[in-house]
Parts: structure tokens; C-alpha cells; sequence
């Protein structure tokens, strides 16, 4: 596959959530599947891109977010 990214569907997509490493907090905006893969091996990662409450996104692990509560 010469691609080196695509977009995934998610539960969560345009919901809160908590990065559980940090605890930093936003919208989940897309979750992608990127090639990471050098010349060698082939590696993808799923990332989570969340978009904070400043207006900048920031990526993560798929697996490091969680859904925050809701009151």
C-alpha cells in the first residue's frame, strides 16, 4: 500500500476526552492510521488527534484516551 495515512471511524470522534497519560482534555477530532515504517519494516500506529480547549490539536496513542465524564 503506497498510502501513508488513513482516516478511521471511532466511538468517540467529536466527543470529550482525557489523554490518561497526561490528563489533558479536548474534542477527539480524527483518528488516524499512520505508516511509521522505515525501509526496512512495514509499522503503522493508530494516533488520536485531539483538539484542545486553546484551539491546537495534539496527537496521541488510540489506546492513551478515554472518554470524559459527563455531569
Amino acid at each position: 500500500m503506497t498510502e501513508r495515512y488513513e482516516y478511521l471511524p471511532h466511538p468517540l470522534l467529536r466527543r470529550r476526552v482525557r489523554v490518561i497519560a497526561s490528563g489533558a482534555e479536548g474534542e477527539l477530532m480524527a483518528v488516524v492510521n499512520e505508516n511509521v515504517s522505515d525501509t526496512v519494516v512495514e509499522r503503522w500506529v493508530q494516533l488520536a488527534y485531539v483538539r484542545g480547549s486553546s484551539g491546537r490539536e495534539f496527537s496521541t496513542s488510540v489506546d492513551n484516551i478515554e472518554p470524559t465524564a459527563t455531569i
